[in-house]
């Protein structure tokens, strides 16, 4: 089962621009689409920072702001505390390992010989004979 990610986790960013980052997420946003798909991503503060042009109006004045979009929680991982990505309850067995032998020939059986290859000739198609016009 997935790590629920809540409001207030460390998250590193695993694709898009920001990969590699990590951050702490402010707010989740759960979207839901005409069809009934459900949509989860956060917003993730200091990333995924896009500049954005806002008209004046009588309580804000206009101009270039940066806001932080949302990313997609499919893209984003738990960070436990010491900036490690979390493991869960995965438990690796021990992996044996093969190792191969060549294999031995067994000398009671006859070995195959190859003939000899003869010295093919070159074969040389027949050249035609141009008539002569009068």
């Amino acid at each position: 089962m997935k790590a629920q990610l809540k409001k207030g986790n460390t998250v590193k960013v695993l694709a898009g621009d920001e990969r590699g980052k990590t951050g702490e997420i402010i707010e989740i946003i759960q979207l839901t689409s005409k069809s009934g798909v459900l949509n989860k991503r956060a917003i993730v503060k200091g990333l995924n920072i896009v500049k954005k042009h806002q008209k004046a109006t009588k309580e804000n004045k206009g101009g270039i702001i940066s806001i932080e979009k949302s990313i997609h929680l499919s893209n984003l991982q738990l960070v436990a505390g010491d900036k490690k990505p979390a493991e869960g309850k995965k438990e690796i067995a021990a992996k044996e390992i093969k190792v191969k032998t060549p294999k031995v020939k067994n000398e009671n059986k006859k070995e195959k010989k190859h003939p000899e290859k003869k010295d093919a000739k070159k074969v040389t198609k027949p050249t035609k004979k141009v008539k002569k016009s009068k």
